[in-house]
């Protein structure tokens, strides 16, 4: 039986396009397979993996192109050399095909034809066959002898290393993805809001959603996206997040006058899906906290992305000013309505002078491009009264407020001020 072409799954389930270390891991054995076939003058080299009641050729060389095989390909175990061989009911070395029954006995012998064949099994660390590599060519060639059977033995501890440590790689990367489809399954993340309080009466002006997991492994937040960023969900992560956190502010949308903000990476803010989710907020009740966790390729399509949302009525703030070049540069490109300083230029703020020298620097550059300034991470009440006397129109801060579920929340907007 020929084989047919088939976009087979990767070893791990999991899509892997792109994927620097898969594709020098796939190139490592592309070429053992095609200088092993080279030495040899074989027509064809392959490795093919036995997936189930099918084999997969995962890495296929051949002279001038010309092979009855592709990469991708898939046949029945039953069919051809490679389960033959495993199980001992064919040679690895067969020179000459006519000289074998068992080989003549097999269609795809004169349907290829194959003359020549030379095959030896991969076996991973743990014992498992993984498959077989084999080399064939079309006319028979006595000249194959024990020698070249070795040779191709010890390509195959080779190629077998390198397949080795890419299974397990990326059954990790399988066991990565599984765990956030899980969590995204399980609707979440959660979302908690901390409170940001005017500095000039304590009254609350708005909060900040948080995102909280509620799911094994137990880990911060920050781990959570981290992975979903390198496993190439960051986007409906955050995305659901957000939903969440508009879904969890109804009640304050409804009975106050209060402000939500939530958190959104460039990347996610340009995707497709992110006007829609947020057309569940009234758009002047929400400010959107560009994050940059690495480096934004293209402002003007991000501007371009923010640009319809401005002009409803959200406004856009940027984080962790004072942390360092990046977010200067964030601010430059995106002129945001609000600018949030750094809890690391926030904490005693009240007796480092170069601190306090920064921050008022900061505060005066926002008033000149007309952006208000949040300070983020008040502890104490002496750094609270320096920001205040700065000029920082508003602040949040484990010494204001804690994060809390929505309902605490509206019950401290209620009170109208104070303390929690």
């Amino acid at each position: 039986m020929i084989p047919k072409p088939q976009d087979a799954p990767d070893p791990a389930g999991v899509d892997t396009v792109g994927d620097p270390l898969r594709l020098a891991l796939t190139d490592g054995v592309e070429k053992m397979v095609s200088a092993v076939r080279g030495h040899l003058d074989m027509d064809v080299a392959f490795v093919s993996e036995f997936v189930g009641e099918d084999r997969v050729f995962r890495h296929v060389a051949s002279r001038n192109g010309r092979s009855p095989i592709a990469r991708g390909d898939t046949a029945p175990l039953t069919t051809g050399y490679c389960k033959k061989i495993i199980d001992g009911a064919l040679p690895q070395l067969i020179p000459d095909t006519a000289a074998v029954p068992a080989a003549m006995a097999i269609p795809e012998t004169h349907a290829v034809p194959i003359g020549a064949h030379i095959s030896v099994p991969l076996r991973l660390s743990d014992g498992r066959v993984y498959g077989t590599f084999c080399c064939f060519s079309f006319n028979a060639d006595v000249s194959l002898n024990e020698r070249d059977l070795k040779m191709m033995r010890a390509f195959a501890e080779l190629i077998s290393i390198q397949i080795d440590g890419d299974v397990d790689r990326m059954q990790a990367r399988k066991a990565k993805v599984e765990r956030l489809t899980s969590a995204l399954a399980a609707g979440q993340p959660t979302m908690v809001y901390q409170p940001v309080f005017r500095l000039s009466d304590r009254s609350v002006d708005g909060a900040e959603a948080l995102a909280r997991f509620q799911i094994e492994p137990v880990r911060s937040p920050d781990q959570w996206f981290a992975e979903a960023a390198e496993n190439g969900l960051r986007t409906q992560l955050e995305l659901q997040a957000v939903a969440n956190a508009i879904t969890g502010f109804e009640r304050l949308f409804s009975e106050t006058a209060a402000c939500l903000k939530v958190n959104v990476s460039p990347q996610t803010m340009m995707d497709d899906d992110v006007a829609s989710v947020l057309a569940a907020a009234p758009a002047t009740r929400l400010v959107l906290e560009i994050t940059e966790h690495e480096h934004v390729e293209d402002y003007p399509a991000l501007l371009q992305a923010l640009e319809p949302l401005r002009e409803r009525g959200v406004r856009v703030a940027v984080d962790d000013a004072g942390a360092g070049y990046a977010s200067l540069r964030h601010i430059l490109n995106l002129r945001p309505d609000i600018i949030k300083l750094d809890i690391s230029l926030t904490q005693s703020i009240n007796t480092d002078p170069l601190k306090h020298a920064l921050a008022r620097a900061l505060i005066s550059f926002a008033e000149e491009i007309g952006s208000r300034v949040i300070a983020e991470g008040i502890e104490t009440a002496e750094e609270l009264d320096a920001l205040h006397r700065l000029g920082v129109h508003s602040g949040q801060g484990y010494f204001l407020g804690r994060p809390m579920p929505p309902g605490a929340l509206i019950d401290l907007v209620k009170q109208g001020s104070g303390r929690v």
